[in-house]
């Protein structure tokens, strides 16, 4: 070989090699991402399933805020859901257990509603009334860091629960 052809060759194999590490971390960085996507998918709806069968089971909703939901449970025990702002975490309170439904979560808000409807609509009409609700309203977003950086976040979750055995 030539030096011209070494170096040529040299230059040619470089640029190879760095498609190749550029490819490898590009699809390394996807499938990370798809995973963790994935992940957090998972943990929403197993959080979802939890809470969408202990609220319909509740006989009442003794409080309400935005972060935190306070039912008297078909046993007469008290049951909580609570967003805590600083953990980022969603907790189901039953007696002296807590169980962390959700961590990483970024937002999460609570609404509550009437049993009517809103005229000319299928929407409920929004209670502040606790003694007046019969549904629950639950909205959330969590993500997580990926390689330091913050780089998918779960859609938005949502959804509206109505309060089965309440007693009218």
């Amino acid at each position: 070989f030539t030096l011209v052809e070494l170096l040529v060759t040299m230059g040619v194999g470089s640029i190879v090699m760095m498609a190749i590490a550029s490819l490898s971390l590009y699809t390394g960085r996807s499938f990370a991402t798809m995973a963790n996507y994935v992940d957090l998918d998972n943990a929403s709806r197993a959080a979802l399933d939890i809470m969408t069968s202990d609220i319909r089971q509740a006989t009442f909703l003794d409080s309400f805020a935005t972060n935190r939901l306070t039912f008297t449970d078909y046993d007469g025990g008290e049951l909580v859901f609570e967003y805590n702002t600083t953990a980022k975490t969603l907790s189901r309170i039953k007696g002296d257990v807590t169980k962390v439904l959700l961590r990483e979560c970024d937002e999460l808000v609570f609404r509550m509603y009437q049993r009517n409807f809103i005229p000319g609509s299928y929407d409920l009409v929004s209670t502040t009334n606790s003694a007046l609700c019969k549904a629950v309203d639950v909205s959330w977003t969590c993500s997580r860091r990926i390689l330091g950086s913050r780089l998918n976040t779960e859609s938005v979750q949502t959804a509206r629960v109505v309060i089965r055995k309440q007693q009218d």
